[in-house]
């Protein structure tokens, strides 16, 4: 039995939950905004049900969203205040990693929309620098083409922390990114970059097993950690979505998302969590399962 890394769960699905608020464009940004210490508490939630890194709410901080809705002058504060929330709450446990992310630049799922390639490593290095202080390492999420892989890693580089790169995949064949790009091509791109880990997030839980046999070529730490959408709707790859043209699986059970993830352990996986519509009782049962199989989470 090995260590394995129990990243946390969804942040923004669980912030709309928990404040009540309709969903909007600023989504997990603006429940942050109006409900001060709501982040802190989610985070302590995904650390006591045996989560060991909590992701930083800074997914969604960037400026191409903030300047659509007259915000972009809270960007340093946002990010400032992102980071007080996952100290305060790993502070109150007594332990733990944060990992600070680096959502995708435009919207999530949509390669179309990567700005440039200078332009977007200079964003994600800016958004780098101000997490890197604060942070244990840096977790690219929801990457969506070999393009936008390449962008973040020389965004980051600098940085002087561990870089996981986390891509996002077709639900139903996992073996491809959102752009359609061979996850296998991500190898070499990976490696160029520095990667400290390759990961696959917010795609189905049925897609991650091709992508997890791409990784496990790559030589490095790999893992997964999947969404409880019914599906990626159209309306959700339109401009300025929200959330709630999205739904849940209502069959995606705390049980039957751990039989994923613990199937992804038997795969070589030595990271896994949970993404969007996963909840601190998904983690629970996870960390439950990964204990009684004899695993060490650390």
């Amino acid at each position: 039995m090995g260590d394995i890394t129990l990243l946390d769960g969804g942040m923004g699905q669980e912030l709309i939950a928990r404040s009540g608020d309709a969903p909007t464009p600023l989504w997990a940004t603006q429940v942050m905004i109006d409900h001060p210490g709501l982040v802190s508490q989610v985070h302590a939630d995904y650390f006591a049900a045996g989560a060991t890194v909590a992701t930083v709410n800074s997914y969604a901080i960037h400026h191409d969203r903030l300047e659509k809705f007259g915000k972009d002058h809270l960007f340093a504060g946002l990010h400032a205040q992102a980071l007080a929330e996952a100290e305060a709450a790993r502070t109150a446990h007594g332990r733990g990693r944060i990992a600070g992310s680096l959502g995708p630049l435009g919207a999530s799922y949509r390669a179309d929309v990567l700005p440039e390639h200078r332009q977007a490593v200079a964003l994600y290095r800016e958004v780098a620098g101000i997490l890197a202080p604060r942070v244990d390492l840096l977790l690219a999420e929801t990457v969506a083409s070999i393009g936008h892989a390449r962008a973040v890693l020389e965004g980051a580089a600098g940085a002087g922390l561990p870089v996981w790169l986390s891509v996002t995949v077709d639900d139903e064949d996992g073996a491809r990114l959102r752009s359609g790009e061979a996850v296998a091509d991500l190898g070499p791109v990976a490696a160029e970059g520095g990667a400290s880990a390759i990961l696959a997030n917010c795609s189905a839980p049925e897609a991650m097993a091709d992508a997890l046999r791409a990784f496990s070529g790559f030589g490095l730490p790999f893992g997964a950690y999947a969404n409880g959408f019914q599906q990626i709707t159209k309306d959700f790859l339109k401009d300025s979505p929200t959330v709630d043209v999205l739904h849940a699986r209502p069959e995606m059970t705390p049980a039957l998302y751990a039989d994923f993830a613990l199937g992804w352990v038997d795969m070589g996986a030595t990271i896994v969590g949970g993404c969007c519509e996963t909840t601190p009782a998904h983690i629970a049962e996870i960390a439950r399962r990964l204990k009684a199989a004899g695993h060490r989470i650390v």
